[in-house]
């Protein structure tokens, strides 16, 4: 009944000249801006907004977490009075259909207004059925595929009621001590801006603001804006200290691509940028975001992150700190209960304007009419759709084909990789995370059911059920802790095989938030069981579970093959087996550099020149930027990875050697061949260098790429289109802008290819 009364007064209140308090007339005169554009919408919100107290509107700006019982998510005593009160505009972390519909049931039926709640989760790569972590899914380069994947997520959570994703995440990581490189696309401005646009459409639908009526998309939410990943020493939640030129030509551009694809919300970062924490940073989320950008969304904190101004020593207490991130631009406090406790004294106060706070309630309440709250509290609340949509057949299939793209071949000597099915061999399955199912979903699982996830001892038992190949099994350590009798068992068994298999790696908690290592090597306990495999004399294959790039420097040098399978998800096994029995041909190329050891950090392919570069040629010269124990080049470098196959690049050629600096374009050619006996995919990479800048250029950026299905000895032609738009950078006037001057171009197989070498000029 009270939705029923709410609609009705949000309809007649169209024709309302004054609202019913004293702050009406205030409000009523508020010019926010539509997300949508839609008249109809904006006047309903603007009805509402005319029926509301002060109270009422900071309570759209409130979100609190729910708690869990036996039976699901419940209230807890903190927020439970406001509920009823109708001054929740949230809830995070509640899921389940009947969970959320008690809920939802006191903020329609026992509230003054009966203004439906948003119901929030983190649902990063999956919410039942479990994905590559996104890092991993990345190495895919395949946007289709990730639009997928997000795709089935936001069918799965939607079903089970959550109406708002906080994905994607998009910052720009070039530290792999950092634990939350594992939730994002890595070091490249270019390859995340493309992936922040596919995943945002792919949680929230193709046609923008207008798919959200869906009730099988999500509301996403890109985060952490800003510069989140840049954090000193790969420690979470520390200070960025970057230029603005860095911080617009790298860390920006994916937040912005996401913007423009669409993205409903925006969630500010824990961590400061140059001096200012960006949860109070008004040029980032006010002057950037909304006036540079025009976003039109609704901002909301990080967990906590108003409250945490206080210890950044930007606030000298909670009352201040939520002035500071409301006049900044964060129009909802997650979790901190900040605003609930200090905005209308901060009103009345006059340290914060009544229409900043009703600008703020019509963005929430704009995203709730757009996904069809109002009009039905309860449209995602269906149990039999919940049941029909969970863990279906066809997503199960997607999450093992994308366990499979995620694979990257770092290392196959004499090609030991794949051992087919029609072979006679003895194979030793060997390792900590062979027969795991546990870490395999790695962190930010969504709600996965980590015992459904399929190991790889289960994935290569199916993989070579009813052949001539047989598996002997052997734990040989855990994943920090070794004994010489669970070696000695290992070692049996790899004597009495022709092949070894060894899974290795992270235990899942070691990345993720807050989750930071100093030593990226495997665990010593490995290492040993490592070295006695070693003394066998047999052929070893390492896989590779991580959420980061490892220091794999010694592995590289004594062991004949590596797969970096990263976390792989629900399907993890199957989708490693498919890839070692050669029935899916290894298609992932690298996202981040892999240092040569901790000491390289951070290292990442699109860095600057120094007056004194190291000439590859001779790369000892004395007082050049190099180091005098090891290489500056990364281990395994961007867009690096293997295939069973080979492939060629050649006869690339560009269509014109010269193009002006504004609307104009060249098209890059290039002939890519399968010179191998095994069908398989190639990623085409384009890099593009600026010789001459009015601020100094990286020594190359991405500019495109290619997924290219070819078969044994098939040839294709591909070609690029490159825009003066695409050569445009913040230069010495902070301006974005294509510059005039020489360029040079690669068609290249990674970042560390300079074959296919053209070179083209911009003219004014």
């Amino acid at each position: 009944m009270k939705k029923i009364i709410l609609v009705f007064l949000s309809l007649i209140g169209l024709f309302f000249l004054s609202g019913c308090n004293q702050n009406s007339k205030e409000s009523a005169s508020v010019k926010w801006k539509s997300f949508s554009g839609d008249k109809r919408i904006e006047q309903r919100v603007d009805s509402v907004l005319k029926l509301m107290t002060l109270e009422e509107k900071i309570g759209q700006m409130t979100q609190f977490s729910a708690n869990w019982s036996i039976t699901g998510p419940v209230m807890s005593d903190d927020f439970k009075p406001y509920l009823y009160k109708g001054l929740i505009g949230s809830v995070f972390n509640a899921t389940s259909v009947e969970g959320i519909k008690r809920m939802q049931q006191i903020a329609v039926d026992s509230t003054r207004l009966g203004i439906p709640i948003l119901f929030g989760l983190d649902v990063i790569h999956g919410y039942k059925t479990i994905f590559p972590i996104p890092l991993a899914e990345a190495c895919s380069w395949d946007l289709d595929l990730m639009k997928q994947t997000a795709r089935v997520a936001a069918i799965e959570a939607a079903s089970d009621g959550v109406n708002w994703t906080f994905a994607p995440m998009v910052d720009i990581s070039r530290d792999p001590r950092w634990g939350r490189v594992m939730e994002g696309a890595g070091e490249d401005p270019y390859l995340g801006s493309r992936i922040a646009e596919a995943r945002v459409k792919g949680f929230q639908g193709e046609k923008g603001w207008k798919s959200l009526s869906d009730v099988t998309t999500l509301l996403a939410c890109v985060k952490h804006f800003a510069a989140y990943g840049a954090s000193e020493a790969g420690k979470d939640y520390n200070p960025a200290e970057l230029s603005e030129h860095t911080l617009r030509n790298v860390y920006l551009e994916p937040y912005r691509a996401a913007i423009e694809a669409g993205v409903g919300t925006v969630m500010a970062s824990f961590n400061e940028v140059n001096g200012v924490p960006a949860t109070a940073s008004r040029w980032l989320l006010t002057d950037i975001l909304r006036k540079e950008w025009g976003f039109t969304g609704f901002v909301v904190s990080d967990y906590t992150g108003i409250n945490e101004l206080v210890p950044h020593g930007v606030a000298k207490d909670e009352k201040q700190a939520a002035e500071l991130a409301v006049n900044a631009g964060v129009d909802m406090d997650m979790t901190g209960a900040t605003y609930i406790k200090y905005l209308s004294k901060l009103v009345k106060e006059g340290k914060v304007s009544e229409k900043t706070i009703d600008n703020a309630a019509c963005r929430i309440l704009e995203m709730k009419f757009l996904l069809g709250l109002f009009d039905d509290p309860y449209r995602y609340l269906d149990e039999n759709r919940a049941k029909e949509n969970i863990e279906k057949p066809e997503f199960i299939e997607t999450a093992r084909k994308a366990a499979a793209a995620s694979v990257v071949l770092l290392k196959n000597d004499n090609n030991l990789l794949p051992i087919k099915k029609d072979c006679t061999v003895r194979i030793a399955l060997i390792g900590p995370l062979m027969n795991d199912s546990i870490n395999l979903n790695g962190e930010w699982a969504g709600s996965g059911d980590r015992n459904k996830s399929v190991s790889i001892l289960k994935g290569l038992t199916e993989a070579y059920k009813g052949t001539n190949v047989k598996l002997n099994y052997a734990k040989g350590c855990t994943i920090t802790e070794s004994s010489p009798t669970s070696i000695a068992q290992a070692v049996s068994v790899a004597h009495n095989s022709d092949v070894i298999l060894v899974a290795v790696g992270e235990d899942f908690n070691w990345s993720g938030e807050a989750a930071c290592r100093t030593d990226i090597r495997l665990p010593e306990a490995q290492r040993q069981l490592l070295k006695a495999l070693k003394e066998t004399g047999k052929p070893i294959a390492l896989i590779v579970l991580s959420g980061r790039p490892l220091d794999l420097s010694w592995e590289d040098s004594q062991f004949d093959a590596i797969l970096q399978a990263w976390f792989p998800g629900r399907e993890g096994g199957n989708g490693i087996a498919d890839v070692i029995s050669g029935e899916y041909n290894p298609s992932g190329r690298l996202v981040m550099s892999f240092p040569r050891n901790v000491g390289q950090i951070p290292i990442y392919y699109n860095h600057k020149n120094t007056g004194r570069p190291v000439d590859p040629a001779n790369p000892d010269v004395d007082y050049k930027s190099r180091y005098l124990d090891v290489a500056i080049t990364p281990l395994y470098p961007f867009g690096y990875g293997l295939s069973y196959t080979t492939y060629a690049i050649s006869d690339a050629k560009i269509d014109k050697s010269t193009m002006k600096s504004k609307n104009d374009k060249i098209i890059v050619s290039a002939t890519v061949e399968n010179t191998g006996s095994m069908d398989g995919e190639m990623v085409v990479q384009l890099y593009v260098r600026d010789l001459v800048g009015s601020v100094t250029r990286p020594v190359k950026e991405l500019k495109g790429f290619r997924k290219v299905v070819l078969k044994a000895g098939e040839s294709k032609t591909i070609a690029f289109e490159l825009s003066s738009e695409d050569l445009a950078f913040y230069g010495i006037d902070m301006k974005k802008k294509t510059e005039p001057g020489e360029f040079k171009l690669w068609v290249a197989q990674n970042s560390a290819d300079n074959s296919n070498e053209l070179s083209f000029s911009v003219t004014e």
